[in-house]
Formats: C-alpha cells, structure tokens, sequence
C-alpha cells in the first residue's frame, strides 16, 4: 500500500495545469507585407498606372493597400503611352475600386511639363481623374505659378481646373 501511495503521490504532482499564453491580437495589424514592391492596375486589360512604393501593408478585411514608403505612380493613357508622374511620402489604395489617395508632400509632374504640389490627391480609377480639396499650386512651362485650393484634372494633367485659383504668369499681355 505505501508503494500505492508514493506513486499516486509522484503522479498527483506531475499533473500540474501549464500555463499557456494567449497569442497577440492581431487586430490593427496587416494581413500582408512586402518590400520594394510595384503594382500594376490595369482597366479592360491595358495597364493605366505603375505603382511602386518600398514598403506595402495589405488588409483584407479592409479592402485597402497601405503604401508608406516612397511612391512613384507612373500613369499611361489607353494606348499605353507614359503621359505623367506622381510621387508621394505615402498612398492607400482601395483594392474594390483601385481609387488611391496620395498623401505627403505629393508632386504630380506630366508629360507635358505641367507640375502639381498638394499635400494630397486622389486618383479615381473609374474616371481616370485625380482631384484635390487641399492647397495647390501649379508650375507651367510658360513660367506661371498658380495657387489655389481645390483640383481636378484628368490623370495626365492636359485639361485642369484650380477651383478657387490665384497666381501670377510671367506672360506679357498686349
């Protein structure tokens, strides 16, 4: 009998409940990431925009792409002709429209050589249109400077409008 109860002693203490800890939440946190990434989005098969960024966090559930390093948005028209650039500190894209928003010191160069700087602007992938509430201001080849807040344009900067506009030209007028 005494063997009966050291053993059932020795088993008794060995049967001790372990502690396991609960695993982080990974609420807040990005179902994907990568590094020195690019993206293309594309409408009916032609590529309208090349985006690249150093850093990307996607989430699912979110429908969105978090690009926070670095962007550069090259965009094309619909025979695939490069027509302007776009860069930015940071973007997001909505992944069920492919709309992006822009944001931090964005400088939208075209083609052309008309220069847009805002703190944001959005690009409507549906329209193909990139538009502003922010503060702006636009350089041209014909050496005027134009400010104003609030922008639309379509995305290769050929027919804008500044909504509430002011600014000087270096033109002379007869």
């Amino acid at each position: 009998m005494p063997i009966f109860s050291v053993l059932f002693l020795v088993f008794l203490s060995s049967c001790a409940r372990d502690t396991v800890q609960d695993l982080p939440s990974r609420e807040g946190m990005p179902d994907q990431e990568s590094w020195s990434v690019i993206i293309i989005l594309t409408n009916e098969g032609t590529i309208r925009a090349k985006v690249r960024s150093g850093h990307l966090e996607k989430y699912n559930e979110k429908e969105f792409v978090m690009l926070d390093s670095s962007v550069t948005v090259d965009f094309f028209d619909i025979k695939e002709q490069h027509t302007s650039v776009l860069t930015s500190e940071k973007a997001e894209i909505n992944q069920a429209s492919n709309d992006m928003e822009a944001m931090g010191n964005v400088v939208a160069v075209s083609d052309s050589g008309i220069t847009l700087y805002s703190e944001s602007l959005i690009w409507n992938s549906r329209e193909e249109k990139l538009h502003t509430k922010d503060n702006i201001m636009i350089t041209t080849l014909e050496t005027d400077t134009l400010y104003g807040v609030g922008f639309e344009s379509d995305s290769d900067l050929k027919n804008w409008k500044i909504l509430s506009p002011s600014g000087v030209t270096g033109r002379k007028f007869k």
